[in-house]
């Protein structure tokens, strides 16, 4: 059965309502906000009511970096929280919210698969809560205001070249990278060269999932800088006040929703920035609120652990005050075979050369959680053509790099298959915790903390600034603002900047083409290499699978 077939089945058989849900980690029916029978937003009463309760253990799930031979992140941060509550822990688990670029595209969902689902997967998948519908509508509502702050004089003495804001659209359109806008005459606008941003790229995603609150979220509207003026001064949306009308658009969105898995385990799923062009993580809300409600919080991060494993670390833990307590990489032995050289076609023959080959992709992602003081375990996702060997292999590997590796088969048995891993995680949790150890210092000088992130989390030699990202940086520098952490923008695919470079390769230089000051999420993006905020969609885009039937039955979504 595919992944929406196995949803779709339980889904019509045994799906709990959603207050039963609720009700087993102590949230009143009350606190809830219905969107249906399955899923319901968390009420700003019940935010505040959690606000002060003690903090469960916090576990993050990361990965090697991603191939075309999948890794199954989600899937095993489900499973393992199922198998959790079946060694009777109360686990609660909070994820991110996909995407319809990605689900249209090519990258699927974000809601595991198959036996270790979140439901109902068909709405967390496509529209869900309208959250990313609102964002989308709140960026561009921004967008239309500096436009017409712009047609109706300029008071601010607004620079048109100079105006950093984008609109934003979640799917993947290639056609509006670069546009240009206000055409056809004076009463059209003033025209203008602009670019749009997938949605999940946007500030606002951002502000959006690291805001504590509906007043920190306002706060932090306030001072998203949108451009500079003639003489270069940054203009803020509070100098163009609309702070109150755009977080007014969000008042529903900042609330996190809770859902279910296959097997019943309370879901949070709120905020979905990507990690290769943002952050990468789940709201601040729903991680410390499923901190609240369990005694474990299971959450994961974004694309590899060099991406948003660095991000959870070093941007949001600050911000969350709590720092994990274990971390678990997720690592498929066909996922390390292609890093080792076998082509894609060939991955369900035994290789275990080239797995051996492939190893120091999770070797480096082992020794890179370890560095912040926190034990660290390896998930083996398992597949049905992983042999014997080759997982025996993979273990030995990992037991001489330090780290235990726990084969699990939750996509084929769901929680029971999990049940090695969840023992294992409880183990670490309750070893002694060590200092927690940040890559860097915030209060260092910028080219020091991007240096620390490509020297000992990428293990690239050195950095290449453009002459753009130098004069980004001087007026960075000139504002105050270099003392915010450095989120880096590069390839999802590789340690480097080249995402033909796989495995764990060395001594090669980072190159930065661009640093833009984001206030409102309270760092800075360090774009590299290629990297792109607007997705361009395959040949094949997976939207050309999907259909609906005239009884309103989804297939062909995974």
């Amino acid at each position: 059965m595919s992944d929406i077939e196995i949803s779709q089945a339980n889904e019509r058989d045994e799906m709990q309502p959603i207050q039963t849900i609720g009700a087993m980690v102590g949230l009143s029916e009350s606190e809830l906000e219905p969107y249906g029978k399955a899923k319901a937003k968390i009420s700003f009463a019940a935010l505040k009511r959690l606000r002060d309760q003690p903090l469960g253990q916090l576990v993050l799930v990361t990965s090697i970096n991603p191939t075309p031979a999948g890794e199954g992140k989600s899937t095993v941060t489900i499973g393992l929280g199922d198998a959790l509550r079946l060694r009777g822990q109360n686990a609660v688990i909070a994820l991110r919210e996909p995407s319809l670029g990605p689900v249209m595209g090519m990258k699927g969902g974000a809601t595991g698969g198959g036996y270790s689902q979140v439901v109902p997967m068909e709405d967390i998948n496509l529209h869900f809560t309208g959250d990313m519908h609102a964002l989308t509508t709140a960026v561009d509502t921004l967008a239309a205001l500096i436009d017409n702050h712009l047609q109706q004089g300029n008071a601010l003495n607004l620079d048109s070249r100079r105006i950093l804001w984008r609109r934003a659209l979640d799917i993947n359109d290639r056609a509006l990278r670069h546009v240009t806008i206000g055409l056809g005459g004076a009463t059209s606008g003033v025209p203008r060269e602009t670019e749009f941003d997938i949605t999940v790229a946007s500030e606002l995603m951002a502000v959006l999932c690291l805001a504590t609150d509906l007043g920190d979220l306002k706060t932090r509207i306030a001072r998203i800088v949108i451009g500079y003026t003639y003489d270069r001064q940054p203009v803020t949306v509070a100098d163009l006040e609309v702070t109150g009308a755009i977080a007014m658009l969000l008042k529903d969105a900042i609330k996190p929703n809770l859902v279910q898995t296959l097997a019943h385990t309370p879901t949070l799923i709120h905020g979905g920035p990507f990690a290769n062009i943002a952050h990468g993580c789940n709201s601040v809300l729903a991680t410390r609120t499923a901190l609240a409600l369990g005694d474990i919080a299971l959450t994961e991060a974004g694309f590899g652990a060099d991406l948003g494993g660095e991000k959870f670390m070093d941007i949001k833990t600050p911000v969350l005050g709590k720092t994990p307590d274990a971390v678990v990489i997720v690592a498929t032995i066909r996922a390390l075979k292609y890093n080792g050289g076998q082509s894609l076609k060939t991955l369900t023959t035994e290789d275990r050369t080239a797995l051996a080959q492939g190893f120091p992709n999770l070797q480096r992602h082992i020794h890179n959680m370890r560095q912040y003081g926190v034990p660290v375990l390896v998930a083996i996702n398992e597949f049905a053509t992983d042999t014997a060997a080759e997982i025996a292999d993979l273990v030995a590997l990992c037991a001489d790099a330090g780290a235990q590796a726990i084969p699990a088969n939750v996509w084929g048995q769901g929680g029971q298959g999990g049940l090695a891993l969840a023992d294992a995680v409880l183990d670490a949790l309750a070893q002694p915790h060590a200092t927690f150890t940040p890559l860097y210092d915030p209060q260092s000088p910028v080219k020091e903390k991007i240096a620390a992130v490509v020297t000992k989390m990428y293990g690239g030699a050195k950095v290449e600034y453009d002459s753009k990202a130098e004069t980004a940086l001087r007026t960075i520098i000139k504002h105050g603002w270099d003392r915010l952490p450095v989120c880096m923008a590069k390839t999802q695919y590789s340690f480097s900047d080249d995402p033909k470079a796989l495995g764990a390769p060395t001594d090669f230089t980072i190159h930065v083409r661009d640093i833009t000051p984001k206030l409102g999420a309270g760092f800075l993006v360090v774009m590299t290499g290629s990297i792109l905020t607007m997705p361009g969609l395959p040949k094949r885009p997976a939207a050309m699978n999907m259909d609906v039937s005239d009884d309103g039955v989804i297939t062909g979504l995974f």
